[in-house]
């Protein structure tokens, strides 16, 4: 293969990548997903296309300001597709994009699993109130 007909791929085709390693740019990408914000931006997107103030709406409690930080992350990681229309006023829709829907199912996953498992959550955090917020002076 010449290296014209390499793809941007290639080039990282050989890294490590390790979340667990500070400056690795997994980590940063794997923030964006299950930040307060993107897990459920993602989860959302997961349903269909929306436009920015339908998102805001789905998505109860972000402000104007996280939304937009948050697509504008999720796009730059190719998770998130921008959509816009040259119209007056403009239209823009985002979307999941193929990488983006697989992590989506991802998280989906766990907010499903998480939601199931509340009432045992909800018994561990009694539990913990009566034992005194777990907080034991020595």
């Amino acid at each position: 293969m010449d290296d014209q007909a390499a793809t941007p791929l290639d080039e990282f085709s050989q890294l490590t990548f390790d979340v667990f390693v500070r400056e690795c740019a997994s980590r940063e990408t794997m923030e964006h997903l299950t930040g307060r914000w993107g897990i459920l931006v993602m989860a959302a997107l997961h349903d269909g296309t929306y436009r920015f103030n339908a998102l805001r709406r789905r998505v109860d409690g972000v402000s104007e300001k996280m939304l937009a930080q948050t697509l504008q992350a999720l796009e730059r990681d190719g998770m998130v597709h921008r959509e816009a229309e040259p119209t007056i006023p403009p239209k823009v829709e985002y979307s999941l994009t193929p990488l983006g829907a697989q992590a989506a199912r991802r998280l989906l996953d766990l907010i499903e699993w998480l939601e199931g498992e509340m009432p045992v959550v909800m018994e561990a955090r009694a539990r913990h109130e009566q034992a005194g917020n777990g907080r034991r002076t020595t």
